[in-house]
């Protein structure tokens, strides 16, 4: 089976992971796009003398990219360069509290109990949960395939059912954090890290408290040359191993005969495959690729998770006195996720997050400037009106970043590119312009994402950010892995 023909529709990371893998035992893989470059959602532009990362900012877990040079016996050093942040965020609250959060945990729990109405011991314990959390749900939610029943007869199975009250999927992550912490502006900070999987800390259960683990134990990081980096390296790596890469082509159906797939449909014509992968979002695979097929309705009707409104600026000063580079101006949470979640609306005052890669790469922006990726949680894209959302919103961030700075960003800005739910929609194909698919706001949400195949149609499989486990960097890499190894598996039974 290995001399089989694999087709991906879509180079997302994932995708591209699991034609890596694929690739490299021996698989003839092609990966089909729509778009004239690869990476989905990670990749990068140029204006003016600036250059941008547009989405992902926040590089974690970079042992999943070095697994696949690894695997492909590639030396990752000609392909990849990284190094580890000292400071991980730095946040910014309303009453004037800065806070530099520290990625050693305990010089990050001695920074917090400087900072905040709280003792080194209740920070330390917090993070030694959350790790513990991490490493008995990690086999199961994240690495392997959640409905394969092999994933339940293991020792790392039982074991996290037996320790089942220490996850705390009873309650939600605000009240979790509010159990144990009787500063707000803590319990806010821990609140904000719903926002790795798009969703309401209010809604999400207390077992995505376990995310600040991956920043602490596995760091933080940036790529020389910014996070679209990330994609050129793979795309690299892919091509040096053999992937082809067919780009401008829109897949417009996955053809099946007799429940099993046959290749896929595109304007030239029908081209065959013995296996598939959707690398695209699983609402559109559904819809618009496998249209004559019955979809599992009750998995694509989930709620959504958060989008994004993204402001790109060019601003013709540099900030020296303050490191800006990840940022978090903080807002009412509680107002803001109920507009993201309820009323479909943009809060007044909107949490504003702010990465600036100027400082680490000299030509990301012109001698004297920086580049300002500042991003805001919004709903997806329901029909609202866009361009009056955006107008009032722009205005709302410089209102706050003028208050919280004290600057005038609108003498400042001298470069505005914008990217909405709509142009995320269009550009990625995610529903709504969802960010990571459907949100996690039940204890049940890891059960009812989609899986990495397809149950009624053979050797068709997905990956990616919409299926699971999730969206993100380092869920899409696993997913890609999840996938290539279901294929192996099926291929050599």
């Amino acid at each position: 089976m290995k001399n089989n023909r694999i087709i991906i529709v879509g180079s997302g990371i994932a995708g591209m992971a699991a034609a890596i893998r694929l690739q490299s035992i021996g698989y003839h893989v092609e990966i089909f796009e729509a778009n004239s470059y690869a990476g989905g959602k990670l990749t990068a532009f140029k204006s003016n003398g600036y250059r941008f990362d547009m989405g992902p900012s926040l590089f974690t877990m970079p042992h999943l990219i070095e697994e696949l040079f690894e695997i492909a016996d590639k030396p990752i050093e000609d392909y990849f360069t990284y190094k580890r942040k000292s400071i991980i965020c730095n946040y910014f609250f309303e009453d004037g509290t800065r806070f530099s959060a520290p990625s050693d945990k305990n010089a990050f729990a001695k920074s917090a109990s400087n900072t905040f109405d709280v003792s080194e011991k209740t920070m330390l314990d917090y993070l030694f949960k959350s790790e513990n959390k991490y490493e008995l749900t990690a086999s199961l939610f994240l690495e392997n395939s959640l409905h394969k029943l092999s994933t339940y007869l293991s020792k790392d199975t039982i074991k996290a059912l037996v320790r089942l009250p220490q996850l705390n999927i009873n309650k939600n992550l605000s009240d979790y954090n509010s159990s144990i912490f009787k500063d707000p502006r803590l319990v806010q900070f821990y609140n904000r890290f719903a926002t790795y999987n798009g969703s309401s800390p209010y809604k999400t259960p207390g077992i995505m408290s376990m995310i600040p683990h991956l920043e602490h134990s596995f760091g933080t990081y940036f790529p020389k040359g910014g996070m679209h980096q990330i994609t050129k390296s793979l795309v690299q790596l892919a091509k040096d191993l053999g992937v082809k890469f067919t780009f401008n082509t829109k897949v417009e159906e996955i053809i099946t005969k007799a429940s099993k797939v046959t290749g896929i449909m595109t304007a030239k014509g029908f081209i065959s495959s013995d296996i598939v992968i959707s690398n695209a979002d699983v609402v559109s695979s559904y819809r618009k690729l496998l249209r004559k097929q019955k979809a599992p309705e009750r998995t694509l009707s989930q709620e959504r998770s958060s989008s994004a409104l993204i402001f790109y600026w060019g601003i013709k000063k540099t900030f020296p006195d303050l490191d800006l580079h990840n940022i978090f101006f903080s807002a009412d949470y509680k107002n803001e996720f109920e507009c993201i979640f309820k009323d479909q609306t943009i809060s007044n005052d909107p949490t504003v997050y702010i990465n600036i890669s100027s400082k680490e790469e000299s030509n990301d922006a012109p001698e004297g400037c920086e580049n300002w990726f500042t991003m805001v949680n919004v709903p997806g894209n329901k029909g609202q009106d866009w361009d009056a959302l955006i107008r009032q919103t722009r205005t709302n961030i410089i209102e706050k970043l003028n208050r919280v700075l004290k600057v005038d960003l609108n003498q400042l800005i001298n470069y505005e590119s914008i990217i909405d739910p709509r142009d995320i929609e269009k550009k990625t194909r995610s529903y709504q312009g969802s960010i990571y698919g459907a949100a996690s706001h039940s204890k049940f949400s890891a059960f009812l994402r989609h899986p990495n195949f397809s149950s009624s149609i053979g050797n068709l499989f997905f990956c990616g950010g919409s299926v699971h486990p999730g969206g993100g960097i380092p869920l899409c890499l696993w997913s890609g892995k999840i996938t290539a190894d279901l294929i192996h598996k099926s291929s050599n039974s």
